[in-house]
């Protein structure tokens, strides 16, 4: 054991539980574009988090580098043919590129919704793990109602 190097394999075991969780949500009959925006969501999460990790000024802007993880995910996505089919759209567009698209904006507006509540309330937070509620609160009202307004 004292012979082996270590393996910083986060991306690669990250991509593959992405594309793994998919096909498992497939399976279970969950709506692509549902777990799309989920998957945006964490990815925008984890990003936000690293960024703020990454001392370089390119990519310690979390927007720069949820942007990167979003356009990593959807090439894998695309890469491996779980887009394109004709059957799997949503209003013309593909169910995992809009989902990813959707849950990026939607995750983004939880945290400006987080940062708001801070400013109005003199830089102090609501409750405990307000920055973790909101964006979690905000994608669950609209996973439940683009599941009503589009019949998932």
């Amino acid at each position: 054991m004292f012979l082996v190097k270590v393996a910083y394999a986060q991306c690669p075991v990250c991509i593959v539980t992405v594309g793994g969780g998919m096909i498992i949500a497939k399976k279970l009959g969950i709506d692509d574009f549902l777990v799309s925006l989920w998957i945006s969501g964490l990815d925008t999460a984890i990003s936000f988090w690293l960024a703020s990790k990454i001392k370089n000024r390119f990519f310690g802007n979390p927007i720069i580098f949820s942007l990167l993880m979003l356009g990593l995910t959807l090439f894998y996505f695309i890469f491996t043919d779980q887009t394109g089919s004709p059957t799997n759209q949503i209003l013309g567009l593909d169910k995992i590129i809009f989902g990813q698209s959707v849950g990026f904006l939607i995750w983004l507006l939880g945290i400006f919704i987080d940062r708001y509540s801070r400013k109005l309330n003199g830089g102090k937070i609501l409750f405990s793990y307000q920055k973790v509620v909101f964006p979690i609160t905000i994608l669950l009202v609209f996973t439940f109602l683009f599941k009503l307004i589009f019949k998932l």
